[in-house]
């Protein structure tokens, strides 16, 4: 038959597709072994129909054979295979797609048979590594069989061939090495190990390739000679598609690890099956740990996407919401439109629906792990909280009302974890405020002076002993009608009514002494007050307003907001502590010494804070010319 030539559309878009369109050339065994499993599904289904004759399933395979001598690669299945019109029409035509045709006139076949081709320009993906292709086809429906050659640019040709078996097989011959591309790999025995594991692990049909496996002489124990073998190169099976009650912990466990080379078992397996507008399946882990690189910002994340058992991509974010980003595992959907190459989730409201319904699984099991399961929760909470919080601060609190029970706090009771909701139903009836301190650990968080005065009330306080907990906590207005308040800002209305009487009459009666501190500090502190909060110390430094001294702390550490950001300080002093009387005295005897007293309080104030003071040499000097006088 005389040469053909692809319509000009069709050489454009094969073009196209080889120099754009595929952007990890791997791909091309992925698409071709689909294709071949798609031609076995149809020949299986035709069989059963009585179109054609009947098949053995077990005699339904693809093959792949390695020539490195010659540099092809060849694909054989036993398929449906192709007539001389079908050749033309699937393989002459660019786009235009055999599977999809079929998959169309599939109203009532059985459940098992899965058309993965869509476009029609998968088995085109080979001219990404072949510099030509031939392709014999013996159909199922005809004696004569045919083959189809093309260099991909020159046009192609069909006629008659000698094949005696039904089924395809594609001959690829691999273009020339190149500094960039090693088309030669492509050829390794363990290259095409890894790519039918990455890509076709799951595929039904057994793909199978003959292999050279050392073993004992026979004639001589201390020799070995090398043999081929037939091996089976995919599990066929995936995990994912087993029954939830025929799967144990260990085989969960075990495919965790040797997927996601993890050493540790999952805290947790999310197993789930949905059909709807969106149907999927997933298998989904919490890791007990972080990985090493986990906070790194660059760290990719997001689910494995399969097709009908086809992995298609890694880390596809748009299935999975990024406060949920330690999550690993796999989704298998039919429904998603991928784009041209079969690489790129399409952005509609399929991906946005499945997106949802993941999201709403995970939820179910961290609220169900927190409940049941609360050791687990807690170590999972200590590896991943901060995707939580972060994602609370990152939305200006939007997420708020979705995470916030999933929030663990150390309490300053007994140091453990507990949940808002069990803090709030713990409250006594007089508090009307969530109280909550922050610190760098529970024991430095105690030694604060304010929280004597709490623990007379019997107020528990929750202790942030993380950076990032105190402006997570300002995008929580409040929960179940209760407003967050921390311990060391503003007034916290302690007192009884008899004692709030007292304190106005003292400081009625200190007006003069509390207002020589304050110009004696200048633009230190905004006010000097007595405190409401005090028992045992006799000065603390409080804020006012939005920023509040830790998170100054935090934001110090930032070269970019260094002393540019700083909370409005105010110094407390205890009219009840002993040196409250010693200020009295030498504010009417001595102004010098009373300034410099208040310059030593309000550094003891900023050293209990964890502040640094801006004069640490004067400060000892202070010191120790009070020790010499004393």
């Amino acid at each position: 038959m005389a040469k053909k030539q692809f319509k000009a559309e069709s050489r454009r878009l094969l073009e196209l597709m080889i120099n754009s369109i595929y952007t990890n050339s791997e791909i091309f065994l992925r698409e071709l072994i689909s294709n071949a499993s798609d031609a076995l599904d149809k020949r299986y289904y035709l069989s059963m129909t009585g179109e054609i004759a009947k098949v053995n399933k077990k005699d339904l395979t693809i093959r792949i054979e390695r020539d490195p001598v010659n540099r092809t690669l060849t694909i054989t299945d036993t398929g449906i295979g192709m007539t001389a019109e079908e050749l033309e029409k699937n393989l002459g035509t660019i786009a235009r797609s055999g599977s999809l045709e079929f998959r169309e006139q599939l109203e009532k076949a059985p459940k098992n048979i899965d058309i993965i081709g869509q476009f029609g320009v998968g088995f085109y993906s080979g001219f990404i590594v072949a510099k030509k292709i031939t392709v014999e086809s013996l159909s199922a429906r005809e004696s004569q069989a045919n083959v189809w050659t093309s260099d991909g640019s020159d046009g192609y040709r069909i006629e008659p061939c000698d094949r005696s078996e039904v089924g395809t097989k594609i001959i690829l011959e691999l273009k020339d090495d190149t500094p960039e591309q090693k088309y030669s790999r492509f050829l390794e025995e363990g290259t095409i190990r890894e790519l039918v594991k990455k890509y076709s692990d799951y595929v039904r049909y057994p793909i199978m390739m003959d292999v050279e496996k050392s073993i004992p002489d026979p004639t001589d124990d201390t020799k070995r000679i090398m043999t081929t073998e037939t091996e089976t190169l995919n599990s066929m099976v995936p995990l994912w598609k087993k029954s939830r009650s025929k799967i144990s912990r260990e085989e969960y466990n075990e495919f965790y690890k040797g997927k996601f080379n993890d050493w540790n078992d999952p805290l947790k397996v999310i197993h789930t099956t949905v059909e709807g507008n969106v149907s999927y399946t997933a298998l989904l882990f919490i890791p007990s740990e972080a990985p090493y690189n986990f906070f790194q910002p660059d760290q990719e994340y997001g689910l494995q996407l399969y097709s009908k058992g086809v992995f298609i991509m890694d880390n596809a974010k748009d299935l999975l919401p990024e406060k949920y980003r330690f999550i690993r595992g796999l989704v298998d959907s039919d429904d998603l439109s991928l784009n041209i190459s079969r690489e790129i989730l399409q952005q509609d409201h399929q991906v946005k629906a499945l997106a949802a319904s993941l999201e709403k699984k995970i939820k179910k099991a961290l609220e169900d792990m927190l409940k049941d399961e609360r050791e687990d929760y807690e170590k999972f909470y200590e590896a991943f909280n901060s995707t939580l919080k972060y994602d609370i601060y990152r939305s200006y609190g939007m997420s708020a009302d979705d995470l916030k029970d999933l929030l663990l706090y150390r309490s300053n009771r007994d140091g453990k974890y507990t949940t808002l909701k069990e803090y709030r139903e713990r409250m006594p009836e007089d508090q009307k405020e969530i109280y909550y301190a922050s610190g760098e650990s529970v024991s430095e968080i105690e030694r604060m002076p304010v929280m004597a005065k709490l623990k007379e009330k019997n107020y528990e306080v929750l202790c942030f002993t993380d950076r990032i907990d105190e402006f997570v906590i300002t995008m929580i207005p409040q929960y179940d009608g209760m407003p967050f308040r921390s311990v060391t800002k503003g007034d916290l209305d302690l007192d009884t009514e008899e004692e709030k009487k007292k304190k106005t009459e003292t400081a009625e009666a200190n007006k003069d002494m509390l207002t020589a501190m304050k110009e004696a500090l200048g633009d230190k502190v905004k006010e000097v007050r007595l405190s409401s909060r005090l028992q045992d110390d006799a000065v603390c430094l409080v804020s006012e307003g939005g920023l509040s001294l830790e998170m100054e702390k935090v934001l110090s550490q930032d070269p970019l907001n260094r002393g540019m950001m700083k909370a409005v300080r105010i110094l407390e002093v205890n009219p009840d502590h002993p040196l409250f009387t010693r200020l009295q005295t030498v504010f009417t005897e001595d102004k010098d010494k009373f300034n410099e007293y208040a310059d030593i309080l309000y550094d003891q104030a900023c050293l209990i804070e964890g502040l640094p003071i801006d004069d640490p040499l004067a400060y000892t000097k202070k010191i120790t010319e009070l020790m010499i006088k004393a």
